[in-house]
């Protein structure tokens, strides 16, 4: 949307990023059982803009599984307005979440 956007007319990055963190979110709850923080984003990369109009999409892949933490990559590509059809990777990057319990203490992740 257009209020999602800077001064050139790209959505903000920060809107993108919480986009991914939703989708790697859903991914380590599913595989947590259970409620999940966001405690770290590593390795992000921005490889082209996202414009009003493109359709966002999240591709989340469990990358590791720690004791008490799942880290996910996050890709994001969008399918662009003015070239129907193609799909274009945006960004990326590696978030790590902590299984926490029901009192927002950390949990064991459980075994598959």
């Amino acid at each position: 949307m257009p209020a999602d956007t800077n001064p050139s007319g790209d959505i903000f990055g920060g809107w993108v990023m919480a986009q991914m963190d939703v989708a790697g979110g859903i991914t380590a709850g599913q595989r947590a059982k259970g409620r999940v923080a966001t405690v770290a984003v590593d390795g992000f990369v921005f490889h082209k803009p996202v414009y009003v109009g493109d359709v966002l999409c999240c591709y989340a892949d469990i990358v590791r599984i720690g004791n008490t933490s799942i880290t996910i990559r996050v890709e994001a590509w969008v399918l662009r307005r003015r070239d129907p059809g193609q799909r274009i990777k945006v960004t990326e990057g590696m978030f790590t979440f902590v299984a926490l319990n029901e009192n927002g203490l950390k949990k064991t992740v459980p075994v598959a």
